[in-house]
């Protein structure tokens, strides 16, 4: 048996590993202790909830606020940072309070899990990725505590503030005020708006992206991938914010009723975890459609890699557009300041799109034939699951059996990736030979 495991595959271990972490999450979740009522939670709740946390998604059967206990809302918080940093990066941490050897075996596992091209440097990263984590996560709660402390007994805000800085760093969307509302009683408050906002960028941005912030001294000297992914992400907040707010400036069920600052406020925070968090300010159902389906594109992109997000990747979203300005100004290479983009990693930004893609309509066709509901309440549900978001159309509470199976296991896809979950499924076996070329005529 154990020859068999230690034959296992980084990818394949990275399943089973998550796997086995839900599994857990799901009977703690289903002890009596866990909820408010003393009964025990039917498993494919459980199920549905601890996949969720653990997937760092934010979509919710049951009310996080109101439903589950302090245990039980521990538990979900512990699966979200366990989730949100890889329980490869949770087992290297406890290696190291015990000062075990990271073995050869353990390093390619943790480069697969953080995505890097080489195992060189993978155990100083994944200290610097626990330290600035705990870090930002601490000055965001005591931020929240702070804030929060003028509405409820200091106790109660410092539990809210650990939670919710946990959450929303980890891109996770999970909230505790109840009534299914996240953060729409603060949608003009400055305070929680930025806090909130900066806590969901870093951990959207990729913890080899921080790495090189906080080690770099001049901007110019940054990384290709660190310049990919900020001028990206800077670029989707940006006009994301303004997409939104001009779709919706005259919405009474959402910016209308707002002053300028509050529609500015709304806006940016609605585009920032649109892509990673599914935190929200404005009530979604009451968007207009425009704005919901502007909005699916955003949750498909998703977050960057080697971060707490999902979706195809900020980068992966930028060497499509590179390719398509490219092949329409007859270029032979992609160039991204300066650089040339390989061949390779094109064809996996086209891998990585088309699965997902795939994925995404499966599924909304299968959820289409087993819920009732619209198509483009289905579709924005499925798209948010597989970028592991959090946002809802408020289908979640009100699925099927069968819905909640496909929701929790397009969360997991979405988690670990398509292709991860291709490589740990199939064998790869090495070329022998290459075929001629053949020429076909495309568009």
């Amino acid at each position: 048996m154990s020859a068999r495991i230690f034959k296992l595959n980084p990818p394949q271990i990275l399943v089973l590993g998550f796997a086995g972490i839900i599994l857990l999450g799901t009977l703690l979740l289903m002890l009596p202790i866990a909820n408010t009522t003393g009964e025990s939670l039917a498993f494919i709740d459980a199920f549905f909830t601890a996949t969720s946390a653990t997937c760092v998604t934010g979509l919710v059967i049951m009310d996080t606020g109101y439903y589950f206990s302090t245990f039980g809302q521990i538990v979900i918080a512990v699966l979200i940072q366990i989730g949100g940093l890889g329980f490869m990066t949770m087992t290297t941490l406890i290696a190291i309070v015990f000062r075990r050897k990271i073995s050869l075996r353990e390093r390619l596992i943790l480069q697969e899990a953080l995505n890097q091209s080489s195992i060189e440097g993978i155990v100083k990263l994944v200290r610097k990725v626990l330290f600035y984590s705990l870090t930002i996560e601490a000055i965001g709660a005591i931020l929240f505590t702070i804030r929060w402390s003028f509405d409820m007994p200091l106790g109660k805000a410092i539990y809210f503030g650990v939670f919710h800085a946990i959450s929303f760093f980890n891109n996770a969307g999970f909230d505790l005020f109840g009534k299914f509302r996240s953060l729409t009683m603060y949608v003009d408050d400055p305070i929680i708006n930025i806090v909130s906002i900066g806590l969901i960028v870093f951990g959207g941005l990729g913890f080899v992206v921080l790495s090189d912030l906080v080690g770099i001294r001049q901007i110019k000297k940054l990384s290709l991938h660190s310049k990919v992914v900020i001028s990206m992400t800077s670029f989707l907040i940006v006009f994301g914010a303004v997409v939104i707010f001009i779709l919706e400036f005259s919405n009474s069920k959402t910016l209308s009723p707002l002053d300028t600052m509050g529609k500015i406020l709304a806006s940016i925070f609605q585009s920032v975890t649109t892509r990673t968090t599914g935190a929200n300010s404005l009530d979604i159902a009451g968007l207009r459609q425009a704005t919901q389906f502007f909005m699916i594109i955003l949750m498909f992109i998703g977050a960057s890699p080697g971060s707490t997000g999902g979706g195809i990747k900020t980068t992966t979203f930028a060497i499509l557009i590179g390719a398509v300005i490219s092949m329409v100004k007859g270029r032979d290479d992609v160039v991204m300041f300066r650089y040339r983009i390989a061949q390779e990693r094109i064809f996996k930004a086209i891998t990585i799109t088309m699965l997902s893609l795939i994925v995404v309509i499966g599924v909304t066709m299968i959820l289409s034939a087993t819920e009732d509901s619209r198509f483009l309440v289905i579709l924005f549900e499925t798209t948010s699951a597989f970028g592991t978001v959090g946002l809802s159309m408020g289908l979640t509470p009100e699925l099927s059996t069968i819905g909640k199976v496909l929701i929790s296991l397009t969360m997991f896809v979405g988690r670990l990736g398509p292709i991860t979950l291709g490589y740990a499924l199939s064998k790869k076996n090495k070329e022998l030979y290459r075929h001629p070329e053949g020429k076909m005529i495309i568009g």
